[in-house]
C-alpha cells in the first residue's frame, strides 16, 4: 500500500509556523510520515531569547508535531539542550519528532527503508583523526560512515546534506541563472549509485531543483529485466528570500516493483561509482563526428590516418553509460542488447499503413565494440549475437501479426569495420511484393555495382568471427506462405535459435570491405531510400523530429512490440 510522505526543507528553528502548516496539511492529506532536511534547529551561535523559548516549547510538547517526523543533521551542531534530551530519550525530541542520526538505516512501520547521511565530510579527520566526529550530534561524517551506508544495498529514500557529483549531467532541467549550483561530492554519488534509491533528497538553500528521473545500470547479480529509477529532488529552506519551493509531497509504495519499461523522460545515469566516473574530454567537433549515420566520420576514411582516438563508452552515442545517448528513443533493454527507434528515421508513420509509426529500428549490443569479433570474450560475443538475432526475429514476428496478408517483410543491415565505433543493426520493413520480385536483392547489388564495390556473396556467417575482412551485411526476410506454421515457429522462444525458429525465408548477403575503396556508411539507407521511393529522406539529418515527436513514435512502437518483447517475459504473470 502506498504511503503519503511530505518532505520539508531546512527550517532552522522556525518550529511554530512550520509545524502549524504541517498540521493543516496533515488534516487534509493524512500523511504517513514527514522528513525534515538540513537543519531543524538554528545555528547555536545565533541563539536569541525568542528562539530559546521556542526550543523549550518544543521540548515540553507545547508545539504539536502532528505526525511521525524524522530529521538528521545539516550544517550546524545540535543545541546542547537537544543533545541532553536525546541522550535520555532514545532519539525522540518530543512526541512524533525523531532524530535519525548523522548516519542511519531506518525501516518505518510502513515498510519504507530510509538511509540518511547528515552533515558534511570531516576532511580534517581524514588527515588527523580526532574524537570530534565520533559524536553523532556533530554535523560531520567520515568515509567510514559512507562505507557503512553503502552496505545497506538498497533504499526507498536517501537523504544527504550534500549533492552527488555531476547530478545535473544528462539533464535538461535549467538551474536559475542567478543561483549557483551546489558543489557535488563523489562519495555521495557513489552512495546513490550503490543504493539505487527511489528518491534522493538533498538541500540547496534558496533554490528548488527537481531533476528528471534517471535509471541505474543493472547490478551484476541482478538477472531481472527492469532497471531501478531514482528521482533526485533538492528543497530550498523554509521562508527563503527567493520564495522557492520548500515542501514536497508524494506517495511511495515500498512493495511496488520498478516499471518493466523505462518511462518517457527518464535519462541516463548522471552518476556512477568512482572507478568508472572519469570521462575523457569531448572534442569540439564530436557532435558531428560521431553522429549516428554520418558518412563523414573520419574513423571510416581508409586513406587518412585518424587524428583522434576512437570514442570511449562515455562518448559513444550507443553506450548506455554515455551522456550522448537519447534515452527517450530506447524501447527495450535485454541482457546483452537493446532496441531504439532511429533518429531521423527513413520511414514515416504513413510509409507502412498498418503500422502507425516509422518502425525504423536499431538493434544495438550493450558491449562497446566495433565488430562482433572484437567483443572481448567468446561467451559474450555468442550471447550478444544470439540476443540481437532474437530481437530481429521478434520484430519480424510483430510484422506477421500486425500486417494483413503478410504484406511486409524486412531488411536488416550491418556495417562491420574494425575501425568502427559501436556495431549495430538497422531494421526496416519492406513490402513483401518487392522481395518476391527480387527487387530488394537487385537494388543492393546494382547500387554496389554502380559504386564499383566488390560483388555481394550469398552466405551466412553468424557472428562474423571467422571472417578475414570487414564487411557489409544485409538480411532480406519475407514471411512464408503458411501463416499458421510461421507464427507457431516464431512463438516458442522468439527466435533464440536462428536456424530452427526463424519464420519465413531469410537470405544473407555479404559485401566484403577493404582499404582499397572508400565505403559509404549510408549505403544501406541509400539503397532502401531509392527502393521505397523516399529519396528526399536519404539523409537522416533532413528527417529530424522534435523530441516530443520522437518520444511519441517510441511509445507507439513499444505498445505494438510489447507482446513480442522477450525482455519482459520474466516479469509477466
Amino acid at each position: 500500500m502506498a504511503s503519503k510522505i511530505v518532505v520539508i526543507g531546512a527550517i532552522s528553528g522556525q518550529f511554530p509556523p512550520v509545524f502549524d502548516k504541517l498540521t493543516k496539511l496533515h488534516s487534509k492529506n493524512s500523511f504517513s510520515l514527514a522528513i525534515i532536511l538540513g537543519d531543524l534547529f538554528e545555528d547555536p551561535s545565533k541563539s536569541s531569547p525568542d528562539s530559546e523559548e521556542d526550543l523549550s516549547s518544543l521540548l515540553r510538547g507545547a508545539i504539536t508535531v502532528p505526525l511521525p517526523t524524522y530529521f538528521t543533521l545539516g550544517k550546524y551542531a545540535l543545541p546542547q539542550q537537544i543533545i541532553d534530551h536525546l541522550e535520555a530519550s532514545s532519539d525522540e525530541v518530543c512526541p512524533n519528532l525523531y532524530f535519525l542520526g548523522k548516519r542511519s538505516i531506518t525501516k518505518t512501520s510502513e515498510g519504507l527503508r530510509i538511509v540518511a547521511l547528515g552533515g558534511t565530510l570531516d576532511t580534517a579527520d581524514l588527515l588527523n583523526p580526532s574524537d570530534k566526529s565520533e559524536s553523532k550530534y556533530l554535523p560531520l561524517h567520515t568515509e567510514e560512515d559512507v562505507k557503512a551506508l553503502r552496505g545497506a544495498n538498497s533504499a526507498d529514500i536517501l537523504i544527504t546534506s550534500s549533492w552527488p557529483l555531476s547530478i545535473r549531467d544528462n539533464s535538461c532541467i535549467a538551474f536559475p541563472d542567478e543561483a549557483q549550483s551546489p558543489d557535488g561530492e563523489q562519495y555521495v554519488a557513489d552512495l546513490c549509485a550503490a543504493l539505487h534509491p527511489r528518491y534522493h533528497f538533498s538541500i540547496s538553500e534558496n533554490v528548488f531543483y527537481e531533476r528528471e528521473p534517471f535509471f541505474h545500470p543493472r547490478r551484476q547479480e541482478d538477472d531481472s529485466a527492469v532497471r531501478d529509477i531514482t528521482r533526485f529532488i533538492s528543497l530550498a529552506a523554509f521562508a527563503n528570500p527567493a520564495k522557492q519551493k520548500w515542501l514536497y509531497a508524494f506517495s511511495l509504495d515500498p512493495q511496488a516493483s520498478a516499471p518493466l519499461t523505462l518511462p518517457t523522460g527518464v535519462t541516463l545515469p548522471p552518476i556512477s561509482l568512482t572507478n568508472s566516473r572519469k570521462k575523457r574530454p569531448r572534442h569540439s567537433n564530436q557532435e558531428h563526428t560521431y553522429s549516428r549515420f554520418s558518412s563523414t566520420d573520419p574513423y571510416h576514411h581508409p586513406f587518412k590516418r585518424s587524428r583522434h582516438p576512437p570514442p570511449t563508452p562515455s562518448e559513444c552515442y550507443f553506450c548506455l553509460s554515455s551522456p550522448n545517448l537519447a534515452t527517450h528513443l530506447i524501447t527495450s533493454i535485454a541482457d546483452d542488447a537493446y532496441l531504439t527507434t532511429a533518429k531521423g528515421p527513413l520511414s514515416t508513420a504513413s510509409t507502412f499503413p498498418p503500422l502507425p509509426f516509422p518502425n525504423h529500428i536499431l538493434i544495438i549490443p550493450l558491449a562497446h565494440s566495433s565488430t562482433f569479433a572484437t567483443i572481448p570474450t567468446p561467451e559474450t560475443r555468442t550471447a550478444t549475437y544470439k540476443e540481437m538475432t532474437r530481437y530481429r526475429t521478434a520484430l519480424q514476428t510483430m510484422l506477421l501479426h500486425s500486417t494483413p496478408r503478410r504484406s511486409l517483410g524486412a531488411v536488416t543491415w550491418e556495417v562491420s569495420r574494425a575501425t568502427g565505433i559501436h556495431i549495430h543493426w538497422q531494421f526496416l520493413p519492406v513490402p513483401t511484393s518487392l522481395i518476391k520480385q527480387g527487387l530488394v536483392e537487385a537494388a543492393f547489388k546494382v547500387e554496389a555495382e554502380n559504386e564499383k564495390y566488390p560483388l555481394f556473396q550469398a552466405k551466412e556467417i553468424g557472428d562474423g568471427f571467422a571472417e578475414n575482412s570487414d564487411y557489409f551485411r544485409v538480411w532480406i526476410w519475407r514471411p512464408g506462405e503458411d501463416d499458421d506454421d510461421d507464427i507457431k515457429a516464431a512463438l516458442p522462444n522468439n527466435g533464440a535459435d536462428e536456424e530452427e525458429n526463424h519464420p519465413g525465408k531469410d537470405k544473407s548477403l555479404i559485401l566484403p570491405l577493404s582499404n582499397h575503396f572508400r565505403f559509404d556508411l549510408q549505403f544501406g539507407r541509400r539503397v532502401m531510400a531509392k527502393l521505397l521511393e523516399l529519396e528526399a529522406r536519404m539523409q537522416w539529418k533532413d528527417c529530424m523530429q522534435s523530441q516530443a515527436e520522437e518520444a511519441a513514435d517510441a511509445e507507439a512502437f513499444k505498445k505494438a512490440f510489447k507482446a513480442f518483447d522477450f525482455s519482459l517475459e520474466e516479469e509477466m504473470p
